[in-house]
C-alpha cells in the first residue's frame, strides 16, 4: 500500500549533513484525544491501523538508485532502541503522533516545523530532519525500504523501525 503525497517544492531544500540515524533523543510527548480513541471501521483502531500500515513489507525497486538524500520525522516510543528514559509513550502511542505529523506535513505545515513539533531525534530541528545522503546500508531495512521506494520530493507513510516510527522524505 502506497501513497504519495508530493510535498510543496519548498520542503526541497536541503543541507546534506551527516548523522547517524536514530541518534539521541527529545522530550516525550502524546498525541491528541481525538487521534488515541478514534476508532475506524470494521472494529480496527486507528493505533491498529497506524501499526499496521507502519510495517508493511515493502518492495525493492530494481533500478533505486544506490544512494540517496533525505530527511525524516522520529517519534519515540518507551523500549525504542536508543530511547530516552524520559519517553514514556506506548508504541501505539508513537505511532499516532507520528501519523498526526503526517497529517500536518499533507496540511501544508513545512517539513521543517514538523520535525520541530515532532521529530524526537538530538538535533533534528536544527538540521531540519536532514540525515544526508545515505546508501541502504546506512539505516535500518524499513527505513531503506520506504524511503528507496519514494521518488525525489516524495513523503512515505508513517514506517516503523527499532528506532521508533519515522515519516520520511527523500529529497533527492
Amino acid at each position: 500500500m502506497k501513497s504519495v503525497f508530493r510535498p510543496h517544492p519548498v520542503f526541497l531544500r536541503a543541507v546534506v549533513v551527516s548523522t547517524a540515524l536514530g541518534c539521541g533523543g527529545a522530550p516525550s510527548g502524546g498525541v491528541s484525544s481525538a487521534a488515541s480513541s478514534a476508532s475506524t471501521t470494521g472494529g480496527e483502531s486507528a493505533a491498529e491501523r497506524c501499526l499496521a500500515t507502519a510495517g508493511a513489507k515493502r518492495e525493492r525497486k530494481p533500478s533505486e538508485p544506490l544512494r540517496i538524500t533525505a530527511k525524516h520525522v522520529l517519534v519515540r516510543y518507551a523500549g525504542a532502541k536508543r530511547a530516552p528514559a524520559t519517553v514514556t509513550r506506548t508504541r501505539e502511542q508513537a505511532c499516532l503522533r507520528a501519523e498526526e505529523a503526517l497529517t500536518k506535513l499533507k496540511e501544508g505545515t513545512s517539513f521543517a516545523d514538523v520535525v520541530r513539533d515532532y521529530s524526537e531525534e538530538s538535533g533534528a530541528a536544527t538540521r531540519e530532519g536532514t540525515i544526508g545522503t545515505i546508501e541502504r546500508a546506512d539505516v535500518a531495512p524499513p527505513f531503506a525500504d520506504a524511503a528507496f521506494e519514494l521518488n525525489a520530493g516524495e513523503v512515505s507513510q508513517v514506517v516503523e523501525t527499532s528506532f521508533g516510527f519515522h515519516v520520511i522524505l527523500r529529497v533527492e
